[in-house]
């Protein structure tokens, strides 16, 4: 893992923890700052206290990448309970409404669909969107009465897989920025029978999922035989989905230098951002690529993200 660097190890790579119940996604990155003595970390997206599942944490240099990857789908397992709405849409809160009567599991499926594609959702007040430059749930702890603007979000897949006594377990791909507390909550008002979040699972994100994640206990055993480095995944896991070019020595001197060079981007041809590999073939930067030219495969990169990993 190298010396120390500053207050903490140079260390650089991803990790998929499974976030337990009851636990906030910072806490779960300060515990793994404590078992690792990483310098430096951040989570890939926020999960709620209530719920549980997949946290990619970037440590060392991979945290330059959470703000290229941070766009990409999510998919979760929600349980929706039907009887009672909560102010912020899940158990932990003040139950709000409640009553109807409970739909049945052909209503839910044709709701479902209703809810495919695009749209917009209003986020619950109780949540870490900035509101006039503060965090909406801190306006809500003072008992603040305020309007959530909408956003627009996207569900790629609705899947009711189980459905008794009032309690659906409902499968979800979907877009950024989509909260799974809305959806219950606006399911059961389409359905007209008040619901909540019960239970949330998220089992992938960022290219993760449920298989490669393990739990901060399963961390500390790695740490203390010396095998964190079987469990860390390379800077550029999550940019997988953009493609590589390997350059020559000289491209190379050009954007570690910060200037733009001539690339041959044979095999990126759809593509404006490309990784950039070192000529011994390790990722080293992110670069923006010109439009293509119908003459030839040659275009303008210019450096977006440098990676210090050597």
């Amino acid at each position: 893992m190298g010396r120390r660097m500053g207050k903490g190890l140079p260390i650089n790579g991803w990790l998929a923890i499974h976030k337990e119940v009851g636990m906030t996604s910072t806490r779960v990155v300060e515990a793994m700052r404590r078992i690792t003595k990483a310098a430096k970390a951040g989570h890939g997206g926020t999960l709620d206290p209530f719920s549980e599942g997949v946290l990619p944490i970037a440590l060392g240099e991979a945290t330059k990448a959470l703000a290229l990857v941070l766009e990409g789908d999510k998919s979760y397992c929600c349980w929706v309970r039907f009887g009672t709405e909560t102010d912020s849409g899940d158990p932990t809160g003040v139950v709000t409404d409640e009553g109807g009567a409970v739909p049945e599991k052909a209503a839910i499926l044709e709701a479902l669909k209703t809810f495919l594609g695009e749209q917009d959702q209003t986020p619950p007040s109780h949540s870490a969107i900035h509101i006039d430059g503060e965090r909406a749930y801190e306006r809500v702890r003072r008992g603040e009465v305020f309007e959530m603007p909408s956003r627009r979000v996207i569900f790629h897949e609705l899947t009711l897989e189980d459905y008794s006594d009032g309690l659906a377990k409902i499968t979800v791909k979907c877009g950024k920025g989509t909260y799974m507390r809305a959806l219950a909550r606006d399911l059961g008002r389409y359905l007209n029978c008040p619901a909540h979040l019960e239970q949330l699972l998220r089992t992938g994100t960022l290219g993760f999922g449920l298989q490669d994640c393990v739990s901060l206990d399963s961390l500390a055993d790695a740490v203390r035989d010396d095998r964190l480095n079987k469990l860390l995944y390379p800077v550029d896991r999550v940019l997988d989905d953009i493609p590589a070019l390997r350059l020559r020595d000289d491209v190379w001197h050009k954007i570690v230098n910060g200037q733009s060079a001539w690339v041959d981007a044979l095999g990126c041809e759809g593509a404006d951002m490309v990784r950039l590999l070192t000529p011994e073939g390790i990722f080293g930067a992110v670069g923006t690529l010109s439009p293509a030219s119908s003459k030839d495969s040659r275009r303008l990169c210019k450096p977006k993200r440098l990676f210090h990993l050597s």
